[in-house]
């Protein structure tokens, strides 16, 4: 399917290795012009140079911390006026909410929900004056299958959703929708660090608990990144336009509800 995106303009924070990663790669091979955004100085340069060599595309990349407004900044002056902008982070580890205290919370919603909803306050009015944007977050199943030990990410994301949900009936009518991503368990970086910490606090092995979770799930199995990036290009093509404020699972069949 030609996603219609050709030309456009594409901001992705999160993107230097796992699903941000995938995201990036395959916006690029549609020929979308990626700035990639993350920490890490020396993965990010990796991760953009085999995507200009795979793919052809234009790539750009900013080293820094999206949490921060010097961060958002420089974002926004790699890539001032995006088409697209993919919202993508890590998480905060398991643990005990007894031993979270108010700085901990406040660390976990710069994370997970200020800094996207930052984001979004600095392209949505100018995707509605240019009557085009694709807004795309990645969250985690979370929000919809709460898990006590992500205590801090069930809140903070669950916060995204509600007020993306919101804001995306402002812009429908100017072609720019908001959805969200609600991964399941995916093979990632971020995933191994899970369950390391998980292995840390249980003692249990890594090995255990990792096939553990892929034997839970319906699926038998985690997801792959360019599973979620193949779901993060349609929501990014002309063909989404009609698509905005909804929060969509992608985790094996793992919620068991309705809704």
């Amino acid at each position: 399917m030609d996603m219609g995106i050709a030309g456009r303009r594409a901001l992705l924070t999160g993107a230097s290795k796992g699903m941000g990663r995938a995201c990036a790669e395959r916006l690029a091979r549609e020929g979308v012009a990626v700035t990639l955004v993350a920490r890490g100085a020396e993965a990010l340069e990796r991760t953009a140079a085999e995507i200009r060599a795979e793919t052809g595309a234009e790539v750009a990349t900013v080293a820094a911390d999206i949490t921060t407004d010097a961060g958002r900044e420089a974002a926004l002056a790699a890539c001032p006026e995006p088409d697209i902008l993919l919202n993508n982070g890590g998480g905060k580890p398991p643990g005990d909410f007894r031993d979270w205290r108010r700085e901990d919370w406040i660390s976990a919603l710069d994370m997970m929900m200020l800094a996207p909803i930052e984001m979004i306050r600095l392209t949505f009015d100018g995707m509605v004056a240019r009557g085009y944007g694709r807004i795309v977050n990645i969250a985690a199943r979370g929000v919809k299958i709460p898990q006590v030990e992500l205590g801090q990410s069930n809140g903070a994301r669950t916060g995204l959703v509600g007020f993306c949900a919101g804001l995306a009936r402002e812009g429908i009518a100017r072609n720019v929708t908001i959805n969200t991503i609600l991964p399941g368990i995916v093979e990632s970086d971020g995933q191994r660090q899970h369950v390391a910490r998980l292995a840390e606090t249980t003692g249990r092995s890594f090995d255990e608990i990792w096939e553990s979770r892929a034997a839970s799930s319906p699926a038998k199995r985690f997801g792959r990144p360019e599973e979620i990036a193949a779901l993060f290009a349609f929501l990014a093509s002309d063909h989404a336009g009609l698509m905005t404020g909804q929060s969509i699972l992608m985790d094996g069949g793992d919620y068991p509800g309705l809704l």
